[in-house]
């Protein structure tokens, strides 16, 4: 491990040919490379995370309209964490440094959300990275240490790629049926059929997208998956396991040293689920709920 501030302890595994950086802060996953092919964009250690690359969102993914949210008729005031929106955005562990236990091929970092402005519930929350010998699997815990009943969802934030190929001619597929319609806000105001082109397949470097996904197709295994596949015909892999039904797909071209990325991003709730309640799931006193995702080269 070393330690290097804005993003704290930097966290190195290895098992093979496979590699992965995990950051303290944020819990994120910083880097990923299997028989020495990039599959997680890095970025220069002596910057802030851009892009919330790699994080790990919760108690909620995503945006909440102007920070207000309804817990069971009592409304609640968030901060506002995205002033160009006015809304609070991906939770509250964002900038969080995690306490870390690593070993050779596998992480777990912990912290926990305290009551706060707009959040009255404390939850305990553990993610353990363990590298495969094809990529990484991610288990998430989270656990009710309240005296009530506490609503809550979990996203994470990957951006993912194939480092030798020009991002640009990476195929994206995402097995979604449904996207939701945005406002200006970037908030849901409805759903549609989501694009053919992205169900089937469709070039990085056509499309452009800030969208979140659900209904989405699992597999026999109950894992959704989703892909960025090269001319050449090599594949990486994004799966989501049970609880995570939504999807958020991001492309930008400002993440530092790439010319266009992509970020999926499994997530248990859409935005401004804490109003809507889809994907919120409200755990009793002592409760915990478990996740889990990766990322595989085939």
């Amino acid at each position: 491990m070393t330690s290097l501030s804005p993003t704290g302890t930097q966290i190195h595994l290895q098992r093979g040919a496979v590699t992965a950086q995990i950051a303290q802060v944020g819990a994120s996953l910083r880097s990923l490379t299997v028989g020495g092919v990039g599959l997680v964009p890095p970025y220069p250690l002596g910057e802030p995370t851009p892009s919330c690359s790699g994080v790990v969102l919760t108690p909620w993914p995503n945006r909440v309209r102007d920070g207000l949210w309804d817990d069971e008729g009592t409304v609640r005031q968030l901060a506002v964490t995205e002033p160009k929106f006015d809304n609070a955005s991906h939770g509250l562990l964002r900038f969080a440094a995690y306490e870390v236990s690593p070993a050779e091929s596998s992480v777990k970092l912990r912290a926990t959300i305290v009551p706060q402005t707009g959040w009255p519930y404390e939850i305990g929350t553990t993610v353990t990275y363990t590298l495969t010998d094809t990529g990484i699997a991610v288990e998430h815990i989270l656990e009710n240490r309240s005296d009530a009943a506490a609503p809550v969802a979990l996203g994470t934030h990957p951006f993912v790629t194939i480092d030798d190929v020009d991002a640009h001619d990476l195929v994206l597929t995402v097995p979604a049926a449904t996207q939701f319609d945005v406002d200006d806000r970037m908030l849901p105001i409805g759903t549609s059929p989501a694009p053919t082109a992205v169900r089937d397949g469709v070039r990085l470097g056509d499309i452009v997208l800030d969208t979140g996904f659900a209904d989405l197709a699992r597999d026999a295994d109950g894992r959704v998956r989703h892909s960025l596949t090269a001319p050449d015909g090599r594949r990486v892999t994004l799966w989501q396991g049970e609880g995570f039904d939504y999807v958020q797909v991001y492309t930008t071209t400002s993440y530092p040293g790439q010319a266009l990325a992509v970020a999926i991003e499994p997530m248990t709730a859409p935005a401004d689920a804490l109003n809507s309640g889809l994907g919120v799931r409200r755990l009793l006193p002592g409760e915990s709920w478990t996740l889990r995702w990766g990322i595989e080269l085939g």
